[in-house]
């Protein structure tokens, strides 16, 4: 309960992206990079289209599956029409240790959810940190990474209702990986400029107990008539009764949907869709557990190594509503010749 407290005013706080922001730097007009003289927080820096900047984004730290330790990371870029390619290095750095800890490289738009982990010795508690640092658009944002008990999520069960992270497979008779990322769960070859096909069987069995009855507006993603074009959403008529349509952006979370996105790599990615429709293996069951498969068609730019992100999501949607359950993300790795 506590840590789910404790995400709920990481939402308040969201334009801090989460965490402990350690600094926030912009440079004098001759400079750029890091060594830059104070400037306001990024709490102060507004979201726009271009010219912001990029926050790492500390979601707390869990007991992985094994009983090993680890943090949860991600990340919040204000701009909505910049993305960035950042090298490991002076400008994307965590220490002590690093730089590279297996931090993304790209940073798409907007929020980032646990895109990352990184595992720690079960005595890395105390006075013992970590600090990543990103230098974006002159910007330099920096965040602090501990196991302070006040930071600790359940990233693989919701207390409150049992849900559990979707699961996802590469292939349909391979193991299953949930929750945060944890190395590669697969590798792939493919040549620049020609598409590659990844298959991802997804499944998820919803909420166990503590659930709403789901019927009308009140299902949240599973089908409800808000959700699925019904009288709520699909008619929008001025008649009786009859409610407005609802914009895409205030639509209830699908059951279960996948998102890709690069990772790393050194050239552009292109997605033939990044969030692919999943063809559901008959439909919804009636326990509210789903499953089916969907396929992405990616091209690389370049030749090298390339680092990809999947994430599935259940209709918490995104960051789970902000809690840190229940979704998963994926890294699969690509040597592009």
């Amino acid at each position: 309960m506590r840590a789910r407290l404790y995400a709920f005013a990481g939402l308040l706080v969201m334009c801090a992206a989460g965490g402990t922001l350690v600094r926030g730097q912009q440079p004098p007009p001759s400079q750029g990079g890091i060594g830059q003289t104070p400037s306001p927080l990024p709490l102060t820096q507004t979201i726009r289209e271009r010219g912001s900047s990029v926050t790492p984004a500390f979601e707390g730290w869990y007991y992985d599956k094994d009983g090993s330790v680890r943090l949860l990371i991600g990340y919040f870029n204000r701009n909505l029409k910049q993305e960035f390619d950042i090298p490991v290095g002076p400008n994307n750095r965590i220490e002590p240790g690093g730089p590279d800890m297996g931090q993304p490289t790209h940073f798409g738009t907007g929020r980032g959810w646990g895109v990352f982990s990184i595992a720690v010795p079960k005595d890395f508690g105390g006075d013992k940190k970590l600090t990543w640092t990103i230098v974006a658009n002159g910007f330099t944002n920096a965040i602090t990474l501990h196991t302070k008990s006040d930071y600790i999520v359940e990233p693989f069960e919701d207390p409150a209702n049992k849900n559990t992270p979707p699961k996802l497979k590469f292939n349909e008779s391979g193991e299953a990986v949930t929750g945060p990322p944890k190395g590669i769960a697969e590798k792939y070859s493919a040549t620049a400029g020609a598409p590659l096909a990844i298959t991802v069987w997804a499944s998820d069995e919803g909420a166990k107990i503590n659930v709403p009855e789901q019927t009308g507006r009140g299902r949240r993603g599973r089908g409800g008539a808000a959700g699925a074009g019904g009288d709520a959403a699909g008619r929008g008529g001025a008649g009786r009764g009859d409610a407005p349509a609802i914009p895409p952006e205030f639509q209830p979370a699908p059951p279960l949907a996948l998102t890709w996105s690069k990772f790393r790599g050194p050239g552009d990615v292109k997605f033939d869709s990044a969030k692919p429709k999943l063809d559901l293996d008959g439909g919804e069951k009636p326990s509210g557990s789903v499953s089916g498969k969907a396929t992405v068609n990616v091209t690389f730019g370049a030749p090298g190594e390339y680092i990809l992100r999947v994430e599935g999501n259940d209709s918490t949607g995104a960051g789970g509503g902000g809690f840190q359950c229940c979704w998963t993300s994926a890294h699969v790795g690509i040597t592009v010749k």
